[in-house]
């Protein structure tokens, strides 16, 4: 079959499905894409032969940033519970380089998503190209080297025949949940449009398999003994759960073995908000019933968790605990704090434990009890957080999170960066673990509307409700422009404090004085001082396509969220916010402290340190 490489690529990408408990899916469910020198004669003309509308084999979908459609791919992604994915396109040069912060952004999340990027002529007679990047110490080097280490696999097609070698260890890598996130082809421009008799079998339908891997027998065997020996058991609950739909055997296993649940970023909700044995956030940003029982437990297990730094508040939190028991479908995390590892599928991994340790064990009684009980004095607390006639930061959540509670057919709350992803790991009252969608991995500012529009495409039915700052959407707001073009509603509630309100607080609290996190002119001092900047967020929503509401009290705020649930086009509800924190539980971050700045601040972080351990 004579095809071009680009059309022998969109070919074999949309003959490609994957299954999971005898459920089939696409696997790549489209391509977003700007097109420039670099892709448009070969993926360009290859999409458009192929036809590119949204019944095709391959839609296309245009973004108007390189960095955000790969946002748009990962939010797609882990709505999906990575099933699914989506392709990115670039050109060369910056088109190439803008993926590089959505590529690290999706490997850290463990996320699949296929990047193609254009590259220079492998040829090289027409060198240096536009935007090619001339390295004296070779010619084979390019711009797209840069995403080598943000990849869990690259290469470069310099030849026709090497691109079916490659398309199999991509579709491997993005199906494989230990060892997925984002996977490059780099494809120079000359070679994207050079034709080439291709095996008819490259391009029949493949089906590739999504296992549940279950335990190896000695080792469930070591992790059943660990917590035999438990009497204060605490669960970690991370993202694995959700992306092995692990939920329902979570609940069983914990209400049947009294064992309180905490969840990280990506594993909140992996137990209804309401149910007596959730105890909420864990970690820096945590809970105080989640961290009163983390500090005491002796057994942590940790299930489907990378165990980041806030989740262990950077390794302080964990002090009474005689043994880690973690359960992770790669082997990498389940092997961190020298754990007891259960290399397995979560869900799977939960029922062999249910299973085994049926009739054998219970956590004691007194501390399932206290669990219950702090459990349901957080919710009081919440309550009180979310009570109030100022539109501080608490009290705007709580208001959306009503609107989500009420939302006909489900909602799901997205956000990445800035104060809003702790006070929503607290606080947000998530009724099932694909309502929560903070993307915490890598928290990167100008995440939130291009990964809203993201799960909007894998969960049509649900209300998505982005959540973004006013230092977020300065960073990235023109994916607001794609959603109207697609015709995709959003409920985008754009949260304006003047200014980095999350990253003031750090620094005042590390002695830099809040330098460079206020929005203000310059004032007669010469420092950012002076008055508010002019600039009027809610005009430039507008300006990109979408509907907007301003909204001055709670009252307003209601009427504006229940009208922007109604509306059918992505609707904007401006909002401005008063000082006012929320709940904290004590847990500590390590943020170093200058030696030679503020001496009090600088003992108290050296006191601190003094609780930090090796987890051994």
């Amino acid at each position: 079959m004579r095809l071009t490489v680009a059309q022998a690529l969109v070919r074999f990408l949309s003959r490609q499905r994957t299954e999971r408990d005898g459920v089939e899916r696409r696997l790549v469910q489209g391509c977003l894409g700007i097109f420039g020198h670099g892709n448009v004669a070969g993926i360009g003309q290859a999409l458009a032969s192929e036809g590119a509308g949204t019944g095709s084999a391959l839609p296309y979908y245009l973004a108007r940033n390189e960095q955000a459609m790969v946002h748009t791919a990962v939010g797609y992604a882990r709505q999906a519970n990575r099933l699914s994915a989506f392709a990115c396109t670039s050109s060369i040069g910056p088109g190439a380089t803008n993926m590089v912060t959505g590529a690290a952004l999706a490997t850290i999340n463990r996320l699949p998503v296929l990047l193609l990027p254009g590259d220079i002529f492998a040829t090289r007679v027409a060198s240096p190209v536009l935007q090619e990047l001339e390295d004296p110490r070779s010619y084979d080097a390019s711009v797209n080297d840069c995403l080598k280490p943000v990849s869990r696999f690259w290469d470069r097609i310099n030849r026709p025949e090497q691109l079916p070698s490659a398309l199999l260890a991509a579709m491997r890598v993005l199906t494989d949940p230990a060892d997925t996130g984002a996977v490059t082809l780099a494809l120079p421009q000359d070679v994207q449009a050079e034709a080439y008799d291709w095996p008819e079998e490259l391009f029949a339908e493949r089906v590739w398999h999504i296992g549940r891997p279950v335990p190896e027998p000695a080792a469930l065997a070591r992790a059943v003994r660990a917590i035999e020996r438990s009497r204060r058991p605490l669960i970690v609950a991370g993202g694995g759960v959700r992306y092995s739909e692990a939920w329902e055997g979570l609940r069983a296993f914990a209400e049947r073995y009294g064992v309180p649940v905490g969840e990280t970023q990506a594993g909140k909700g992996a137990l209804p908000h309401d149910h007596p044995l959730a105890v909420g956030a864990v970690g820096h940003t945590g809970t105080a019933a989640a961290d009163a029982l983390a500090r005491e437990a002796d057994l942590v297990i940790g299930i489907g968790t990378r165990y980041s730094d806030f989740t262990t508040a950077s390794r302080t939190l964990f002090g009474a605990a005689d043994a880690f028991v973690n359960v992770n479908v790669a082997a990498f995390d389940a092997y961190k704090h020298a754990a007891v590892p259960v290399v397995a599928d979560a869900r799977a991994a939960i029922e062999a434990l249910e299973e085994a340790l049926r009739g054998r064990w219970r956590a004691d009684d007194d501390w399932t009890e206290r669990a219950t009980r702090l459990a349901g004095d957080w919710r009081d607390v919440v309550a009180g957080a979310y009570a109030g006639e100022a539109l501080t930061q608490p009290v705007v959540l709580g208001i959306v999170n009503e609107a989500a509670l009420a939302a006909a057919g489900g909602s799901v709350v997205v956000n990445a960066a800035g104060s809003m992803p702790g006070d929503l790991h607290k606080l947000w009252r998530a009724p099932d673990p694909e309502a929560y969608h903070v993307e915490y991995g890598y928290s990167c500012m100008g995440y939130e509307i291009a990964g809203g529009l993201g799960v909007k495409l894998a969960a049509p039915e649900r209300e998505v409700f982005v959540l973004v700052g006013d230092g977020s959407y300065l960073m990235m707001a023109q994916e607001i422009a794609t959603a109207v073009q697609e015709g995709v509603k959003l409920t985008i509630v754009l949260v304006d404090n003047q200014g980095f309100a999350s990253i003031g607080n750090l620094s005042e609290s590390v002695g830099a004085r809040r330098l460079g996190t206020a929005y203000r002119l310059r004032g007669g001092s010469g420092d950012l001082d002076g008055d508010r900047l002019p600039v009027d967020l809610a005009a430039n929503a507008a300006s990109l396509g979408a509907d907007v509401l301003r909204a001055t009290d709670p009252g307003s705020l209601r009427a504006a969220l229940a009208k922007a649930v109604e509306a059918t086009r992505t609707t904007v509800v401006y909002v401005e916010t008063v000082p006012g924190a929320a709940p904290d539980s004590g847990a500590w971050w390590d943020v170093p402290v200058a030696e030679e700045g503020v001496p009090e601040i600088r003992e108290r972080y050296e006191e601190a340190k003094r609780a930090q351990r090796p987890y051994l």
